[in-house]
């Protein structure tokens, strides 16, 4: 067979793997815990999604190590479009704390959308008996590595976000990581950790009845859900800026077609008022990004994190 003749081949194949996919259900993995800031998002968007394409999406979650075992089982999936990822911060951040990885965070994986962006929220236990960021940092300085702030685990953005307020109000909170979102804000609300910066569809609930209490969102704006609670900028923290974000990932070589097909429904989708409101109410705001600006987007995050976890000094031990 001649170069142009095995050419051809490729792109018909191509495009007709385009026209009939998807040809099963889709694995949609999150590699977090059930319950966190990733998942209820993933489970909104889920059936839409499913509605959209034709075929069911189900929402698979593989947490642990940084959300790095759940990347790792879709970089080495079949790259047909039928197991995606969908992930954000945590991803960008585990290649600079761990040593090793089983994947390459930026080749082993191709962009398709973004989902979602919002805050973290810097969210204390009641008994602490703090009421602002600056009353937390005076309390933090008076008792050095006497407050814990629970995570969702080692390496995770939670670990991180908390890492740079301590380097950057000057203190020493002590890390208590947790297996997923869910435990550690359970153990937030008993009092047996005292503070945490959660993503806000974890806590905001909880914000609300005043089980928690908000000191402060982590983002250079306000967020609409929570007017009342001020940027850790505006609280105490000059220059301090951190997003949460979601996206969908496919493994590298999926074909461009079937990427551009996910990308269409997934943004139409995401243009519903119904689930842009759910978005909202849970903590994030619905984003779209096309796939060329997706991957710039993302690897701008993976350099500016990365800078961060090194100047940080943020470690998974």
């Amino acid at each position: 067979m001649n170069r142009l003749a095995f050419f051809l081949l490729a792109f018909f194949c191509v495009e007709g793997s385009a026209q009939t996919y998807p040809s099963r259900p889709i694995r949609l993995i999150v590699p977090l815990a059930a319950g966190g800031f990733a998942d209820v998002p993933a489970r909104m968007l889920a059936p839409r999604l499913a509605s959209a394409l034709g075929k069911p999406v189900v929402v698979e979650n593989r947490p642990g190590a940084g959300s790095t075992i759940g990347a790792d089982a879709v970089a080495k999936s079949a790259p047909d479009g039928h197991t995606l990822l969908l992930t954000g911060t945590p991803h960008v951040i585990a290649p600079w704390l761990y040593k090793k990885l089983p994947y390459d965070t930026l080749k082993d994986f191709v962009p398709v959308a973004l989902v979602a962006a919002g805050p973290y929220v810097l969210a204390v236990s009641p008994q602490l008996g703090v009421t602002s960021v600056r009353e937390l940092i005076a309390a933090a300085k008076a008792l050095p590595g006497g407050i814990d702030f629970a995570s969702s685990g080692n390496g995770s953005a939670q670990h991180l976000v908390g890492a740079l307020f301590n380097t950057m109000a000057g203190v020493t909170l002590n890390h208590v990581p947790y297996r997923g979102s869910a435990t550690a804000v359970q153990d937030l609300i008993s009092g047996q950790v005292k503070v945490s910066f959660s993503g806000i569809p974890n806590v905001l609930t909880q914000i609300k009845t005043g089980r928690l209490r908000a000191l402060a969102v982590t983002t250079a704006r306000r967020w609409s859900e929570l007017p009342d609670v001020p940027t850790l900028a505006e609280a105490g923290v000059p220059g301090y800026e951190a997003t949460l974000w979601l996206n969908i990932s496919a493994p590298a070589g999926t074909p461009p077609a079937i990427v551009q097909r996910i990308y269409a429904e997934t943004t139409r989708v995401l243009e519903e008022p119904e689930l842009r409101q759910n978005f909202r109410a849970a903590g994030v705001e619905a984003q779209s990004l096309a796939p060329p600006e997706l991957a710039a987007f993302i690897h701008a995050e993976y350099e500016k994190l990365g800078k961060v976890v090194r100047e940080t000094g943020a470690t998974v031990n």
